[in-house]
């Protein structure tokens, strides 16, 4: 019985162990490659045996060459952008071709607390032997500074302002004071943080002035062409597919084409033709969204249908993923019908799929 969902270093092992076969350009301390190879690794390329590296990215290289340049300096990464941008998948896949260890990850939430950055005291032990290094928790953040590795913090305006702040001394000065023992934890060579943010998110904490400067900041936009981004649901789906083991075929190119222009569309409050402006829904209309409607209509064509994605599979997932506010949205995704899919002859079949579940 396998696992649901490997971690990046460990599905993509063949790829980085040959990457790092051939790559012999200079490697920062405790890096496993080279930033080019890192970047190639993101980008995707041929290697000089003929394996063939998959894209991990797919966008902007320059963007990749920047965020992967900070982490040789002494300022930590931030990856910001409106959710579904890839933020979290771009910062596990720079971490595996780094340290070969994407691990070291703290999730930030509304609830995340002074000891999930800094340490926590085994309290058997603390009341048994009082404070020492034996009764320490070590964190991940603690773990990559003693090890010269990564930490990842996903969502880091989710966690509250004054425990944000505690990264302000441990990325300045490079250093974790335990003050109940006298002694502080210095950073080795190679260790650095990468945090994901997004600007969407309903109770974000602001980062301080102090903290953002700690940060280089490289926002993730969203696909540019609607190329990028159908291709980008089909590498995702196609992975899905695979790992989820649904005995579902892939879904046709058209469908895809479709999924995401309506996406593309329902974003940018206009129609590709921009004939017709459309009021955009409440929600973000993320690649990550598309493709979950894509999925999930493919667990219906399997487990409910003849395993072709059709129309109706598709039509419950997408009124899912727009229609957020019941009310607001609603009237959104009723004109969006009305305006622009019922007219496309060739969508007759959305059209009907969705006025009878929108009914």
């Amino acid at each position: 019985m396998g696992t649901l969902r490997s971690h990046a270093e460990v599905e993509y092992k063949e790829e980085l162990e040959a990457l790092k076969k051939q790559d012999s350009a200079h490697r920062p301390p405790n890096w496993d490659l080279s930033p080019q190879a890192v970047v190639d690794y993101l980008m995707g390329t041929t290697l000089k045996n003929g394996l063939e590296i998959s894209p991990k990215y797919i966008g902007d290289r320059r963007l990749m060459e920047i965020a992967v340049a900070t982490l040789t300096t002494d300022r930590a990464l931030l990856l910001y952008g409106i959710p579904g941008t890839g933020k979290s998948w771009v910062s596990e896949h720079i971490t595996a071709a780094i340290t070969g260890n994407s691990k070291l990850l703290i999730q930030g939430t509304s609830g995340t607390s002074d000891e999930a950055i800094r340490y926590g005291w085994n309290y058997a032990k603390l009341l048994a032997e009082g404070p020492s290094e034996s009764a320490l928790v070590t964190t991940p953040l603690m773990t990559a500074m003693k090890d010269g590795k990564i930490a990842r913090i996903e969502e880091l305006t989710r966690i509250s302002a004054d425990v944000q702040d505690n990264l302000i001394t441990i990325l300045s000065e490079k250093t974790l004071p335990v003050p109940e023992l006298s002694i502080e934890i210095q950073a080795q060579r190679g260790f650095n943080v990468i945090a994901t943010a997004n600007n969407k998110d309903k109770g974000v904490n602001e980062l301080s002035s102090a903290l953002k400067r700690r940060f280089n900041t490289v926002i993730l936009p969203t696909p540019k062409t609607a190329e990028e981004e159908i291709n980008i649901v089909k590498t995702r789906v196609a992975k899905l597919v695979t790992s989820l083991d649904l005995p579902a075929e892939l879904p046709t190119l058209q469908e895809i084409q479709r999924i995401v222009s309506i996406f593309r569309e329902l974003r940018s409050g206009v129609s590709e033709d921009g004939k017709t402006k459309i009021k955009p829904p409440s929600g973000t209309m993320s690649t990550a969204e598309a493709i979950s409607v894509v999925n999930s209509g493919l667990s219906l064509a399997a487990h409910f249908g003849n395993g072709k994605l059709s129309a109706q599979d598709i039509a419950s997932g997408l009124i899912g993923a727009i229609i957020k506010d019941p009310i607001q949205d609603k009237v959104v995704w009723d004109d969006y019908l009305e305006t622009v899919v019922k007219p496309r002859k060739e969508w007759k079949d959305i059209y009907r799929a969705c006025r009878e579940i929108s009914l």
